[in-house]
């Protein structure tokens, strides 16, 4: 049961106040409800209110004064509601299409995303591989790939502990194996199995240290070859040796180091304490300088007098190092163009959508032509902007001799003495921008 309280009502001043005391009078109120209506109901509490007074009262409303405030029920119908309509299967068919096209863009777009990512990932490795593959490549880090070779029939002269104790100290790595060619010094280099199955490369530098009386054996070689009689000399000797290791190794390049005890040189010529060298090898000076030229010449060899293993031990470390320096060499060097001029030609010219810049550009390619300066590019820029308005004015012209002279008389500015552009720079721009030809010589 539900209360609802009432603002004030009046009494009638007729009543006489006894009325009001011994007969409690059932005072009514309209009570108004939402759907407009106005319901009397009986007010139950007892009012002894003077004349002129207003008070609230509790009106208790009856079970049929409730159910008529409460709202009608609405009728439950099976009817779509007018403002949602009902779609169609193929609204429906539409819809679904349309989310599962939605779901695959963006399974696309991830695996977009996802391949990027991967990319760059694989770029970045790429990168940290090549700054790892560039920083071996530096000289103090390339020589620990090197390994000298030492052939065993040096190590027979007990003065050859100097270049093993050297190669020791440096922390340089060494080993004793015999080669193709005797009495050699040779190098390898450890590189990825990818560029070798074995995981090593020979170097093509072969030093090959013989004594003063092995080189004579050379010597008596060259002479017997050079006055036509070889054949006691082609199956024996070192320069037998020599010459097999050559041809089996074309890329080789051998340097032949000669050890004398006692020598001493002195600009080129060679002495010895008890004799010089003609007289040991009885032979003239112009005799040995053509055994020398002989194996240079013939054999790619040059020879290099030395005095002991510790110049031996010298020249082992000087190509070692110069062995380890040429690949960060290689690298370092600039494989720029020859006609690629340093400096602001480098950054090239910027073009602008409105086409500022063109001018520029076109003044460029007419200083690339020989003996063009600055100066003369702009004159011709200046009375022709741009190279198809110069073609326009070609095709006026009626002979071919007023092409070739059209910019002859253009004044060339900025120079002390005032001078024109000339004949034969005004030839070559025609032939320039006319000629048909690629295998042309312009200038």
């Amino acid at each position: 049961m539900s209360v609802k309280r009432v603002q004030t009502w009046e009494l009638s001043d007729s009543e006489s106040e006894s009325d009001s005391e011994g007969n409690p009078k059932r005072a009514y109120t309209h009570v108004s409800v939402k759907d407009g209506n106005t319901l009397s109901v009986p007010q139950i509490t007892e009012a002894r209110l003077g004349h002129g007074m207003r008070s609230d009262a509790i009106i208790v409303l009856e079970e049929d004064a409730k159910d008529a405030l409460k709202p009608s029920k609405r009728t439950e119908t099976n009817t779509p509601s007018p403002g949602k309509k009902r779609r169609s299967r193929d609204e429906v068919d539409t819809d679904r299409a349309r989310a599962e096209e939605k779901k695959a863009e963006r399974e696309r777009a991830k695996k977009e995303r996802e391949k990027k990512k991967e990319e760059k990932k694989q770029e970045q490795q790429q990168r940290k591989e090549a700054a790892e593959r560039l920083k071996s490549y530096r000289p103090e880090n390339y020589v620990k790939c090197l390994t000298v070779r030492i052939h065993p029939v040096l190590l027979q002269d007990g003065n050859s502990d100097v270049l093993s104790e050297t190669l020791s100290e440096l922390e340089w790595k060494s080993c004793i194996e015999p080669h193709s060619l005797t009495h050699s010094i040779t190098w390898k280099r450890s590189v990825p199995q990818e560029e070798a199955e074995d995981g090593e490369v020979e170097e093509e530098q072969v030093l090959m240290v013989i004594s003063l009386y092995e080189f004579m054996d050379v010597v008596q070689s060259v002479k017997q070859v050079l006055k036509g009689d070889s054949s006691r000399h082609e199956k024996s000797g070192l320069l037998a040796a020599l010459s097999d290791h050559l041809n089996t190794h074309t890329e080789s390049v051998v340097t032949m180091l000669v050890m004398g005890s006692g020598q001493h040189r002195k600009r080129g010529s060679w002495y010895h304490s008890h004799g010089d060298l003609r007289s040991q090898l009885g032979m003239q000076d112009v005799e040995i300088e053509e055994v020398l030229v002989y194996l240079e010449l013939y054999k790619s060899v040059c020879v290099h007098f030395l005095y002991n293993w510790k110049e031996v031990t010298d020249q082992v470390c000087t190509y070692t190092k110069a062995l380890s320096k040429r690949p960060f060499k290689a690298l370092s060097e600039c494989t720029e163009l020859g006609f690629c001029v340093d400096g602001s030609w480098a950054g090239g010219t910027r073009v602008e959508r409105d086409g500022k810049g063109l001018a520029e550009v076109w003044g460029r390619q007419i200083q690339q032509l020989n003996r063009v300066s600055p100066a003369v590019a702009t004159a011709v820029t200046s009375a022709y902007p741009s190279p198809q308005l110069l073609l326009q004015a070609y095709e006026k012209l009626d002979s071919e001799k007023e092409r070739r002279a059209l910019l002859a008389d253009l004044t060339v500015k900025g120079m002390v003495k005032e001078r024109r552009v000339g004949p034969e720079f005004s030839a070559r721009i025609y032939r320039v921008l006319t000629t048909e030809n690629t295998q042309l010589v312009l200038d």
